[in-house]
């Protein structure tokens, strides 16, 4: 046999070899395609497959095995979650699997995981709960939780002499929400706290409540919103007439841009955001906001960030493992590993798996250019400033 012969069989040969150890990595996406969150779930899907093409040049690989995205829907319900998570590990053989966006539906989740003994990426929810008292080792979060969103948000609204009356949904979300917030003031003060089921679509009798528990309050009056998903209340907020009536303010978080449109009704109006596609500059996100033009006609949303945070994540942490995805290797690389995403660097903090990140503090000015309420940067809140307390009592 010739030289040149000799050296195509051993080509052959090994690409056989290389062909015979590539395999395919299943990543399940557990979330809540269908439902009252639908809108922010399909944001988290398009991030989570271009966080994957970002962090594989687009390739969709690792090592040369091949990264399959498996869609699980949770209808928003958490006995759905559960079994659809359990196929996933169980019956598909995922390697691990992010979502969802509901944090009902990830409470319940949660168990699942630890009972498979497998990853499970939390992106987009948001209840300290989840990587709180009802944590397991097998959790790990990109998305912010409460007491990011309640300390950033504190930032814009603790001042002496501001009273504050919450308005929240009854649920994981907002009661957590809520908590956090409370526990993040150390000037202001809450004067009450209404819960509304996360349906509502007539705020009249809420908004009564929160105008009687303000109303007579000396000093800066202020009704702070905990809302995520359902009818927004700041058309009915708005429609109320609070601050020309009453003195009284409206105050909230960072939203999806189409829930943001009833913030040009509040200019001026501060708070904190986990995302906006103008805020951050890094590569990721120039990549992010370019290449989402290109495929959607619009700009990166909200939870879109997230998604792909999560994407990196999951493939940063395999190329480290140089593609392996034994749980117990992906655990020990994840804990404390560093990445870069479109809000800059995220890090998993060793004792809960959360993921500290940064915030922006935002000032509403009203654009004609655009549909919604602009958050123009007032400062980026470092995670090295947010004292994000440690709750999972490990």
């Amino acid at each position: 046999m010739t030289y040149r012969l000799l050296a195509a069989a051993a080509a052959l040969c090994c690409l056989s070899v290389s062909a015979a150890h590539a395999k395919d990595i299943k990543i399940a996406h557990v979330y809540d395609k269908t439902g009252a969150l639908e809108a922010y779930a399909k944001q988290t899907q398009a991030g989570l497959i271009m966080g994957i093409d970002y962090a594989t040049n687009g390739t969709m690989q690792v090592n040369g095995n091949k990264i399959v995205v498996i869609e699980k829907d949770t209808q928003g319900k958490p006995d759905v979650a559960k079994s659809q998570l359990a196929a996933a590990y169980g019956d598909d053989k995922a390697a691990l699997a992010v979502g969802p966006t509901s944090s009902g539906v990830a409470l319940a989740m949660l168990p699942v995981a630890e009972e498979y003994k497998k990853i499970l990426l939390v992106e987009p929810a948001v209840a300290d709960a989840i990587t709180g008292d009802k944590w397991n080792r097998y959790i790990f979060r990109t998305g912010r939780n409460s007491s990011q969103d309640a300390i950033s948000n504190a930032v814009a609204m603790d001042k002496q002499g501001v009273n504050i009356a919450m308005l929240a949904q009854d649920y994981a979300f907002g009661r957590d929400g809520v908590k956090a917030f409370k526990e993040a003031l150390k000037q202001s003060k809450i004067v009450h706290e209404e819960y509304l089921p996360p349906s509502t679509t007539d705020f009249t009798a809420g908004i009564q409540h929160l105008v009687d528990a303000l109303k007579d309050k000396p000093g800066r009056k202020v009704i702070e919103v905990v809302w995520a998903g359902g009818t927004p209340p700041y058309n009915a907020l708005a429609a109320a007439e609070l601050q020309k009536r009453y003195g009284i303010e409206i105050s909230t978080g960072g939203n999806i841009l189409p829930a943001m449109a009833s913030y040009k009704n509040f200019p001026g109006m501060e708070g904190a955001t986990y995302y906006y596609f103008a805020i951050p500059k890094n590569p990721a996100n120039n990549w992010l906001v370019t290449e989402h033009y290109k495929r959607y006609k619009s700009p990166p949303d909200f939870f879109t960030a997230g998604g792909m945070a999560a994407g990196i994540a999951v493939v940063e942490a395999l190329k480290k493992t140089n593609g392996d995805t034994n749980t117990e290797k992906l655990i020990s690389t994840m804990e404390g590993m560093s990445f870069e995403t479109p809000k800059g660097k995220m890090t998993f903090r060793k004792e809960d798996h959360q993921a500290m990140q940064s915030m922006y503090h935002f000032k509403i000015k009203v654009d004609p250019a655009f549909p919604w309420g602009v958050p123009e940067l007032v400062r980026e809140i470092k995670p090295e400033e947010m004292n994000v307390p440690i709750k999972n009592k490990r």
